[in-house]
């Protein structure tokens, strides 16, 4: 069941008293734990292994040579000739995580992870605790070599609120510690420019220089309401918030949406099977996390992209809640359906490079079976029941046929999942532009 988690202030607070945990290389550094031979390697983490793959994790010895996340395997080879290729394993990069969320727990209860790499440490409370922070910080670096990974390392930022952490911990990477003060902040804002703030992307930028602020200083100093007009939007109010000690940034926030999401190599793409097999599998994660999260959804929504760099997108709403797979399947298909006799052609076809499945407009699983209308109590509580026996004995423990004849497309999944999904019990943001947006990562 969702829970919210808002730490939220408006008072200033002027105690350098949250930490904010960034794991290094975090995909690429979990593989050279387990494959010693990988280490001191340039590695690249893919979602598919394929000369054409994109990279989802450089290692950090692979960014010396300018290999960045997005980059296809190809051109990053150019730059690194000898650099490593390594398929994705979620399941190992989830138990890590928890490995590392145990040990900063251990510190605090009010531990708030912002994605699978990064997490914030809020020691507002514990003055009484702790009377050195950065000395805590550096015992935390420690824990993790000894009781996560000796090859793990993370950066760490402390300051005032949670956006100068995340900022803080940028700043020297890999392996840093950075912390800013009311004293120090001038001086660090004054080497950045605005594009350098977490948060700020070319278009926020564009707007903030149009308004005559063209540097993170002239950001801290502008008065709220100008930012707010600025921006034509209440974000105005929170930058000004951010760099002058407030917080607004230490909460979690329960599911707005799910995605289901998957890049298709060139091979698979040849087989329409495994097209059809695939939007099956996404449907079936789907479910997973709404069981996890005991939740149902009225909103469906698909968005194919294609090798020409065209997309076609379409969306529906049940009137009944769903949370089923196979009942989201056969709405997809509908969709699609409905859309190949407008547009006069096959939508899933050889040219596919993505597909994507989302649904939303959640309804809680306690308000749904409170409905006179709902009858598929029992069905529910079988799929729940399903699913704890695969999380107590493993994924094969019970299967569905489907997964069974058509175990290709349901392994190929990149099943990072949303971190929310790793403990029922507490609910957070999960990916690295939680200043700004609300959606999951790779799927």
């Amino acid at each position: 069941m969702q829970k919210n988690i808002n730490q939220n202030e408006l008072s200033k607070n002027l105690e350098a008293s949250v930490m904010f945990i960034d794991m290094n290389s975090f995909f690429a550094s979990c593989e050279q734990q387990d494959n010693p031979s990988l280490r001191n390697q340039p590695v690249a983490v893919c979602i598919y292994i394929s000369p054409y793959s994109p990279i989802i994790a450089p290692s950090i010895e692979a960014k010396k040579f300018g290999v960045r996340t997005g980059m296809r395997m190809n051109d990053a080879k150019k730059l690194c000739p000898g650099l490593i290729q390594v398929d994705t394993s979620p399941d190992k990069y989830r138990d890590y995580h928890i490995k590392i969320m145990d040990i900063l727990k251990s510190y605090s209860q009010d531990v708030i992870p912002k994605s699978i790499d990064e997490a914030v440490i809020n020691f507002k409370n514990y003055h009484l605790v702790y009377k050195d922070l950065h000395q805590v910080g550096m015992q935390i670096k420690q824990d993790i070599y000894t009781q996560a990974g000796d090859w793990l390392k993370c950066s760490i930022g402390l300051a005032p609120n949670t956006f100068l952490a995340k900022l803080a911990s940028g700043i020297q990477k890999p392996d840093g510690f950075v912390t800013i003060t009311p004293s120090t902040i001038d001086d660090v804002l004054s080497k950045l420019n605005l594009e350098s703030l977490p948060g700020i992307a070319k278009s926020t930028s564009r707007k903030l220089v149009m308004a005559g602020i063209n540097s993170p200083l002239e950001l801290r100093y502008a008065q709220p309401l100008f930012l707010k007009n600025a921006l034509k939007s209440i974000v105005g109010y929170y930058w000004y918030c951010r760099l002058n000690f407030m917080e607004v940034d230490l909460s979690s926030k329960p599911y707005k949406s799910m995605q289901a999401m998957r890049q298709i190599s060139k091979n698979n793409r040849e087989s329409i099977q495994y097209l059809q097999d695939l939007m099956l599998a996404l449907c079936m994660r789907l479910e997973k996390r709404m069981v996890t999260q005991e939740l149902y959804a009225r909103s469906i929504n698909i968005h194919l992209s294609y090798e020409d760099g065209k997309a076609w997108a379409d969306h529906t709403r049940s009137e009944l809640p769903i949370q089923d797979g196979n009942r989201l399947l056969d709405i997809y298909k509908k969709l699609i359906t409905e859309g190949e006799e407008k547009f006069g052609g096959p939508l899933i076809n050889h040219q596919m490079t993505s597909m994507s499945l989302n649904v939303s407009a959640f309804v809680t699983s306690d308000l749904v079976q409170s409905d006179l209308f709902y009858t598929d109590q029992k069905r529910d509580h079988l799929r729940k029941v399903v699913y704890q026996i695969k999380d107590r004995f493993g994924s094969t423990a019970l299967m569905k046929g489907a997964e069974v004849t058509r175990q290709k497309a349901f392994q190929d999944m990149i099943g990072f999942g949303s971190i929310k999904d790793l403990q029922k019990e507490e609910v957070w943001e999960d990916n690295d532009d939680w200043l700004e947006t609300d959606f999951d990562v790779f799927d």
